[in-house]
């Protein structure tokens, strides 16, 4: 696992994300999140980590626009803007982050070995916390 720390873009595929985002036209970039949390609720199966990184920065950057949320790290997360982040985005993401820590989430199980786990938890919760208190939320 290509990680660091427990922060939103703390690791190599959620760089990778940012990086994407940073490249793409700033009107794609709004369907680049969605894509990424979409994902992880598709899979039925095991989840695999990248995925559930991906995932996570995602969330980060919808709760980064919601009221109480944190800004994004400017070091690892994207440079460039993402407009667009409401409307169902914030349920869209906190399913998503819901899926990340649940049984069957690769992600999960590494923090956990890790004996990070609960910390990582913890930041996944307050990020969640943000998201479903976006008075903005739509339905998922």
């Amino acid at each position: 696992m290509g990680t660091w720390d427990v922060g939103s873009f703390d690791n190599d595929a959620a760089a990778d994300f940012a990086g994407e985002l940073d490249e793409a036209v700033e009107g794609e970039r709004a369907e680049l999140v969605r894509a990424a949390l979409r994902a992880v609720l598709a899979e039925d199966g095991y989840l695999d980590g990248d995925f559930g990184e991906r995932a996570v920065a995602a969330a980060a950057l919808v709760a980064a626009y919601c009221p109480g949320g944190e800004p994004v790290n400017p070091v690892y997360g994207p440079r460039r803007p993402v407009p667009g982040l409401g409307g169902e985005l914030p349920a869209l993401a906190a399913a998503a982050l819901d899926r990340v820590v649940a049984a069957g989430s690769e992600l999960a199980e590494l923090w956990d070995e890790s004996g990070e786990g609960e910390r990582w938890r913890g930041r996944i919760a307050a990020l969640r916390a943000v998201l479903a208190a976006d008075p903005r939320r739509g339905g998922a």
